[in-house]
């Protein structure tokens, strides 16, 4: 019986051995699937912020351009108004019944034209600054659908880093290091395009 006992404790130190030499053997290999994904993952977040910051920028932007287009078709209305009274009152000039009337018609009239030249910059002024805040939140929303593109490539890449990791598949980790890739050159393209 004795020689059972030690026979069972060598052969349980020869699969403690066995089981540590295999650990020795995939440590370095998972170790470094783990910390290539948590910095996919903290790319992923930063493209995630990014998009996120440039989509409020192109919504914020989109609503100042309705709000600022509002003003200017007030702006223009009131333009049409004064253009309206100036016509108006050029055209009783002729039917003045005296001549201090046709005067006094003729003042206004001259009134409303310098009221209306001023609507009329105004409203100009106006529509210059919608179309710049419509382009520029074309380029925010551009921009968020770049990010957003390399957060969605950052997150095919985690995926297949956990596969990697249950399956113990060195190949599919070097596929996800490949399109962890193809997401920072994404997320570096959008930067690029601040």
């Amino acid at each position: 019986m004795p020689e059972e006992g030690i026979e069972t404790q060598e052969l349980k130190e020869n699969v403690e051995e066995a089981a540590e030499k295999a650990e020795e053997q995939r440590a370095p290999w998972l170790t470094w699937l783990s910390l290539s994904t948590a910095i996919i993952a903290v790319l992923a977040a930063i493209a995630s912020l990014e998009s996120g910051d440039h989509a409020n920028e192109a919504i914020v932007l989109k609503t100042d351009a309705t709000l600022t287009q509002s003003a200017a078709d007030d702006a223009w209305a009131f333009y049409q108004a004064k253009s309206v009274k100036e016509d108006m009152y050029r055209a009783l000039i002729l039917l003045a019944p005296r001549p201090e009337v046709a005067a006094e018609w003729a003042k206004k009239a001259d009134e409303e034209n310098a009221q209306k030249a001023e609507k009329k910059t105004e409203a100009e002024k106006l529509v210059a600054e919608v179309k710049s805040a419509d382009t520029e939140s074309r380029q925010h929303l551009t921009l968020h659908h770049q990010f957003a593109k390399s957060v969605t490539i950052f997150q095919v890449a985690i995926a297949l880093a956990a596969i990697a990791a249950l399956a113990r598949r060195r190949v599919m980790w070097w596929v996800s290091l490949g399109i962890g890739l193809v997401g920072a050159l994404f997320l570096l393209l959008g930067f690029l395009t601040h």
